[in-house]
């Protein structure tokens, strides 16, 4: 749920690296972008970049609905092993609700290669600058952060009903010391600091 509390971005240390220089810029309605100067060649190709399109070919949303990023689902995805079956982390219901609150726990054999998938829907608005954060613990101490951009994305269509974003390979700890019960945050902000979902998930690795 998206939040504008800075002490939400707080807890478990996952706070979005700056860059030295850049400022978040002036935000712009879908209609205020899309009758920005049309003879700019660099802006057009932005525009076409972001897919912008006309509200009547937009995604529907569902009445009363405010979010402006829906986290729809998050899998560990195993490309290289055909033999292990894909983790997949549902964050949404059939009605379209977050069910984000429920608690995920799954296992990953040490050694395996695997890529996180995520996978998301924008509505309302132009979103820039989405990032996805976690922060992973063992016995408490902090063994893993990764930061990973997202991009800038318009508001879903039709044709186009979410997003997919496949993160690069990576491999899991073995031995005894790396095996056992590990807890994790996530989070997805974006370039105002808007927390549009965090939750805690936690997973083991096995021999």
């Amino acid at each position: 749920m998206a939040s504008n509390n800075p002490e939400a971005l707080q807890d478990d240390e996952l706070i979005p690296e700056s860059v030295e220089g850049y400022h978040v810029g002036e935000k712009k309605t879908i209609e205020e972008y899309t009758k920005l100067d049309a003879e700019d060649e660099s802006l057009a190709k932005w525009k076409a970049s972001l897919g912008l399109s006309d509200n009547s070919n937009a995604y529907p949303v569902k009445a009363g609905d405010k979010r402006k990023v829906v986290i729809v689902e998050m899998s560990l995805q195993f490309p290289n092993q055909p033999e292990l079956q894909p983790i997949v982390i549902d964050l949404e219901d059939a009605q379209g609700n977050t069910i984000a609150g429920k608690e995920i726990k799954f296992s990953i054999k040490e050694k395996s290669v695997y890529q996180f998938v995520i996978k998301f829907r924008v509505q309302h608005e132009i979103i820039t600058g989405l990032k996805y954060l976690h922060s992973i613990k063992k016995t408490g101490i902090r063994v893993d952060k990764l930061e990973e951009p997202l991009g800038s994305y318009a508001p879903n269509t039709k044709e186009k009903p979410y997003y997919e974003k496949v993160f690069s390979e990576v491999e899991a700890p073995s031995g005894m010391l790396a095996r056992g019960g590990y807890s994790a945050t996530t989070k997805f902000v974006d370039d105002d600091k808007n927390v549009h979902l965090s939750f805690p998930w936690s997973f083991q690795i096995t021999k």
